[in-house]
């Protein structure tokens, strides 16, 4: 991680092309509409938990925080991709 701000910017860039991948097979594969809803505010969520967990750090040892946020980060959106895979 070089820096807070690049930290932020990588997951308002996931989390964009997670929203628009869900918009588009909402229109395209005329998936259901209520369960694309739910994950696009899932993903809304995971945003805003992520953006709010990058600027407050735990106190201690920083690195492993950041190393712990990106798994955590990694993993959830893998849960969201496999569940937009299933739609």
């Amino acid at each position: 991680m070089a820096n807070k701000r690049n930290l932020k910017k990588g997951i308002n860039y996931v989390a964009s092309d997670l929203f628009l991948e869900c918009i588009v097979l909402k229109q395209i594969k005329k998936a259901d509409s209520t369960r694309a809803d739910e994950i696009m505010a899932d993903i809304l969520y995971l945003q805003n938990e992520f953006l709010a967990r990058a600027g407050h750090p735990e106190p201690g040892c920083v690195k492993k925080y950041y190393r712990k946020l990106q798994e955590d980060f990694t993993t959830e959106v893998g849960n969201i991709i496999r569940r937009m895979q299933a739609m």
